[in-house]
């Protein structure tokens, strides 16, 4: 949790009265805040001035303790999903609605017609190294000492938490009047960047700053490493080939802000879109309060490198459906509907009761953006509501915790298959495209493997449909060891299946794989006997297999991936579960092995039964 230190006189100012602290405690307690400790600027200096004189270390602080102010700080933890809150005026401003002093505001963009957008057009080359700018203005800013302070420390709030620091999103902000639009971002060689950064009086290129901050500078030194590998820096230009900032590094002296700003241009670069629109969001939410227009941002054109346009800030809210009763069921009480929705008025969320006085329309707003489901409407009520005012019962059923059976059956498999002497391994659940279908000769229909939509590496493109190609890829990686090589692997694979809510399914496999001088396709076979033997499947042929409820055989199979004539399905009653059989030759050379293999690789699920035969886990067909 983020902790967030505020000035106490600041925040009774805002909040219209003098609080004690213990009153001020159960307020943060009653919005699901926690007030962390009260203390001043000047003895936090002298908690540090004695830590570090405990450890030998001159410091310079003992002048500044001495200068520092005795005004009370508030420090006040504050969930980490709760970016509107990591600065007194977002603080201040849920605490006013939630207590009824203050309706919550409408965020709206400045009526722009007959009147230019401020443009930033996106350079093509900026998809090397930090693809991302969205960008708004704050007209008529009124700054004074402590709104500045608080502007300031927001942005490191965000560049700490929700921007990671600064790897997702880096912000920049530039006094307008300094600057003239239209701007552009670009990606250029670091040796073509001249500027004079923030706080410096000469210039340098961006190569020489990155060097001279990891050599000079603590505080940024750590975020060189983000850029510093790139063949091209990013930058950002204004008409007259000003720099702005060098992202996510730097800002530049030129365009820096001060108390005499009165338009403050807001730019956010970034590798996620979303989180920039997040961070975008907080800030001019935040401090549109200061505006001359009171929450009113001017919206400012993206031309993306395609061209294509774009108006940030988006202060629209979000629509959002459920029913008092679904809250009621989440939270255990019985709140009329019309109360569910007063209590939402409370947390700055909208809320609206249908026309058959059940349904509720909730309007999320663009400083809560954790707000993602229906049931983080139903936290904002418990929390309205009171956690404590929520009557504590007995729950109205009892359960045992035990293992799931398909765990049981897997661990009791893992044990037999390993007294046959195979050895276990545990591989990736992501491998590449290739791996799962061009080397085992399988087609990819494009509708059974689970894709990664932006893959680090290509060795990480797609969840594994088999265990196969792991159990191969890993004989290949110990082609020194010793043969015969007996291995096996009991994990998932992941399916595409339309009927589950999330679109796919887990699926419990166990592949062996036995590699030696001559196929071992005898070995295999015996592997997959013993393992029907402890799981109490006879074979369909077996004295008294006919009165069993299931019964297991093997039938000719095609796989591609297996030696033709030298393979076979297995079945459990008409249900096809598996097939074994020796590797085909042409998949053995793709995956760089020298010798013959044959190989099992069977679903377990099926056969997760109790003692009487009935499924554990879904019906089998006879």
């Amino acid at each position: 949790m983020p902790t967030v230190g505020v000035n106490r006189d600041k925040l009774f100012e805002k909040l219209g009265r003098v609080y004690t602290d213990e009153e001020f405690d159960q307020l943060c307690f009653d919005y699901g805040i926690e007030l962390d400790d009260v203390t001043s600027e000047k003895e936090m200096l002298r908690k540090e001035l004695a830590s570090q004189a405990a450890k030998g270390a001159e410091t310079k602080l003992a002048a500044e303790a001495a200068a520092a102010s005795e005004e009370v700080i508030y420090k006040i933890d504050i969930p980490a999903n709760r970016y509107d809150m990591l600065c007194v005026e977002g603080i201040a401003r849920a605490l006013n609605i939630f207590r009824g002093t203050q309706p919550a505001p409408t965020y709206k963009l400045a009526d722009m017609a007959g009147k230019p957008l401020l443009q930033m057009v996106v350079k093509p080359e900026t998809a090397l190294v930090r693809p991302f700018v969205v960008c708004a203005v704050l007209r008529g800013v009124k700054f004074d000492a402590a709104r500045y302070n608080s502007f300031i420390d927001l942005q490191d709030k965000l560049h700490q938490n929700l921007c990671r620091q600064r790897t997702l999103v880096a912000i920049g902000t530039h006094d307008l009047a300094t600057v003239q639009g239209p701007f552009t971002y670009e990606a250029l060689p670091p040796e073509e960047i001249k500027f004079v950064p923030l706080k410096q009086t000469r210039e340098f290129n961006a190569k020489d700053l990155m060097q001279y901050y990891l050599d000079n500078d603590q505080k940024l030194k750590k975020f060189v490493p983000i850029i510093a590998s790139s063949l091209v820096y990013p930058v950002i230009y204004d008409a007259n080939r000003t720099v702005l900032s060098l992202p996510p590094i730097i800002n530049g002296q030129h365009s820096a802000i001060s108390l005499n700003t009165r338009d403050v241009f807001i730019e956010c670069t970034a590798t996620d879109l979303t989180k920039a629109k997040v961070v975008l969001n907080t800030v001019v939410t935040m401090f549109a309060e200061y505006c001359e227009r009171p929450f009113e941002v001017e919206p400012v054109e993206v031309v993306d490198a395609f061209g294509a346009k774009t108006v940030y800030p988006d202060l629209s809210c979000r629509s959002l459906s459920l029913t008092a009763d679904y809250v009621n069921s989440l939270l255990g009480v019985s709140l009329p509907p019309q109360q569910v929705a007063e209590l939402l008025n409370k947390m700055q969320v909208s809320a609206t009761l249908g026309a058959d006085g059940q349904a509720l329309t909730v309007l999320v707003p663009p400083t809560r953006s954790d707000i993602l489901h229906a049931c983080d409407v139903a936290e904002d009520v418990a929390i309205a509501y009171g956690y404590n005012n929520i009557v504590k019962r007995i729950p109205p059923t009892a359960t045992q915790g035990r293992e799931l059976p398909l765990n049981q059956v897997t661990e009791m498999l893992r044990a037999e298959v390993a007294m046959c002497g195979f050895t276990e391994v545990l591989t990736w659940a992501l491998v590449s495209r290739a791996e799962n279908f061009d080397n085992l000769r399988r087609p990819d229909d494009g509708n059974s493997a689970v894709e990664i939509g932006n893959p680090a590496t290509i060795e990480f493109e797609v969840c594994r449909t088999s265990l196969l190609s792991s159990a191969l890829k890993t004989l290949a990686a110990n082609k020194e060891v010793p043969l015969p090589v007996k291995l096996f692997e009991l994990s998932d694979v992941v399916l595409l299946d339309a009927a589950k809510s999330v679109g796919s399914r887990n699926e419990r496999r166990l592949v062996a794989v036995f590699a030696a001088k001559e196929s071992g396709f005898e070995v295999i076979h015996g592997l997959l006997n013993r393992v029907m033997e402890v799981l109490g499947v006879p074979h369909k042929d077996e004295p008294g297999a006919a009165s069993a409820p299931v019964s297991y055989h093997w039938a000719p199979s095609d796989d591609p991936a297996l030696f033709p004539g030298r393979q076979a399905a297995v079945y459990a009653g008409h249900q096809a579960v598996g097939v074994f059989g020796i590797v085909h030759p042409e998949v053995l050379s793709r995956f760089d092995l020298p010798y013959p293999v044959s190989a099992l690789e069977i679903n377990i699920e099926p056969f997760v039964f109790d003692q009487y035969y009935n499924s554990l886990l879904q019906p089998l067909s006879s």
